[in-house]
């Protein structure tokens, strides 16, 4: 037979004597049959012989395997891992490369792999490479360096991470660590503190961190987990925890939620400007006025309930306003209106931009009309100088300088007429030349400046060169006069007068 000649002269004996009882047809089905495998002459048992005969299959290069690999298959390292295991060959590895620095950092690096991304054995790679770690002369690499080749990322977990990484998502970490972790930006649970005393040490913990993020969160935790009665309850007694708490709910705009615990609180005060602010919500015209004449009776104080009281009023004159003023504007009969048509509505408007609006538009009308700006002035107890401001800034953007100089005439006791400006009239010369007064209305007010280095500067500035030259007249500052010939245009007036004011000897300079 074929394997006698393959297996040996002795063995080949034995079997001769083992069949010689068996007939031809038996002896054919012996040796064909798949129930029975021939033996093998080496002491290795068949598991391993079936994977050295992979390893050979896989490789499909008979030659490059060693003929003692038999011998290294069966070795094991002094901790008793096998030599051909995959971690003996990354610890070979790792021992073989770690003489040199750049060795170790590689290593590091490749501490943790995916399996997946190992790349498929072809003919570049032996099998006994990959188990041994080890690699021929000039043709193949070992294991390590295989995965050096590996341009993919490995995602595999890391062996060495300490256990207390782990914890985030288990019930381990007290209120103190809780907050710790919390103020550190790290996401832990608060679910596991159900008892109410738990819930109120986490939240002392928390006040106790000074971090107002870490507080906030809490009181989100105990706004959700606790009833309205015991929350407020514990927060009167924690006066920190409450003040966050309250702008907390000022932020989100939970007005119900906010009523409520003024009220627990007794804050009177709190709470009816609390109430007052919900006016803000409400659009319509009618229905905010009707919710501030609810919010007059509300607690405030003296000072309070009259702006109260105010707002009521000012939205109420609005109203009727812009009513009659859209009726009028469409219709088109009013001149003012055609001329400067209205750019925006006056409801909801600030008192002193109704009150533009009325020295605008309704400035001639009699005090007893609700638009007349004097109605306006007496009823909301408008200062004289908030009030001669603005009605300036109205009459002069129109340019009705006839109103503007009467606004500043007086009349006293005796009859007499003169000029007075609660603001001053510094400001005054300002507003005029913002709005593009003429230089004869200009220098008629900077004449009226007291201050004379101030009246200097005004006139200097704005070109009123009468005014610089009379005031440098009566100061006999002929220096000064001098200085200011020749920032004049030549030939002009104002040289004119300058040269006859210099040449003039009835003046005795002081200079």
């Amino acid at each position: 037979h074929a394997c006698l000649v393959l297996f040996g002269p002795h063995w080949g004996a034995a079997v001769r004597l083992g069949l010689m009882n068996r007939t031809k047809g038996d002896e054919e089905e012996y040796w064909n049959s798949s129930k029975f495998k021939a033996f093998t002459f080496d002491d290795e048992d068949d598991e391993l012989s079936q994977l050295k005969e992979s390893k050979r299959a896989v490789n499909s290069l008979r030659d490059f395997v060693d003929d003692d690999d038999d011998d290294d298959l069966e070795r094991v390292s002094w901790s008793g891992e096998p030599v051909g295991s995959i971690s003996w060959s990354i610890k070979e590895t790792a021992g073989n490369s770690g003489s040199t620095h750049e060795g170790r950092e590689q290593l590091k690096s490749r501490n943790s792999f995916s399996y997946a991304q190992l790349p498929k054995p072809t003919s570049t790679y032996s099998l006994s490479s990959f188990f041994r770690g080890r690699t021929r002369p000039g043709s193949f690499q070992s294991l390590s360096d295989a995965l050096s080749d590996t341009p993919a990322k490995s995602y595999a977990p890391e062996l060495g991470r300490p256990k207390g990484e782990y914890r985030d998502y288990s019930n381990e970490w007290s209120p103190s660590d809780t907050v710790r972790r919390l103020r550190k930006g790290k996401v832990c649970s608060l679910e596991r503190f159900r008892s109410l005393q738990d819930k109120l040490q986490l939240l002392e913990e928390a006040v106790s961190m000074h971090d107002g993020n870490v507080i906030t969160a809490v009181l989100i935790f105990l706004k959700r987990t606790l009833s309205k009665e015991i929350l407020f309850r514990e927060l009167e007694v924690r006066q920190v925890a409450l003040r966050h708490f309250i702008h907390f709910l000022k932020e989100i705009g939970d007005q119900k939620l906010l009523l409520d615990l003024f009220r627990f609180l007794d804050r009177t005060e709190e709470l009816a400007l609390s109430q007052y602010r919900e006016h803000l919500n409400i659009q319509d015209p009618e229905k905010r006025k009707e919710f501030l004449k609810t919010c007059i009776g509300l607690p405030f104080s003296a000072e309070d309930s009259a702006h109260i009281q105010d707002h009521y009023t000012l939205l109420e004159r609005q109203i009727i306003i812009e009513a009659n003023d859209r009726h009028l504007e469409s219709a088109g009969q009013t001149e003012i209106f055609r001329k400067h048509p209205r750019k925006a509505s006056i409801l909801n408007m600030p008192l002193v931009t109704t009150l533009f609006y009325s020295c605008f538009y309704h400035y001639t009308e009699p005090e007893g009309t609700f638009s007349s700006p004097i109605n306006l002035k007496k009823t909301f107890k408008i200062p004289d100088k908030q009030y001669v401001l603005t009605a300036l800034a109205a009459r002069a953007k129109l340019r009705a300088w006839h109103d503007v100089d009467a606004l500043f005439t007086t009349k006293n006791w005796l009859g007499y007429t003169k000029k007075r400006a609660p603001i001053g009239f510094h400001r005054v010369v300002e507003i005029l030349h913002k709005n593009s007064a003429p230089v004869q209305i200009l220098q008629e007010y900077v004449n009226l400046v007291e201050d004379v280095d101030t009246k200097l500067n005004l006139a200097t500035k704005f070109k009123c060169h009468d005014v610089v030259i009379d005031t440098c007249r009566d100061l006999k500052d002929r220096q000064q006069l001098l200085a200011y010939r020749s920032k004049v245009d030549k030939g002009s007036a104002e040289e004119e007068k300058i040269d006859t004011i210099l040449s003039s000897s009835q003046i005795r300079w002081k200079n």
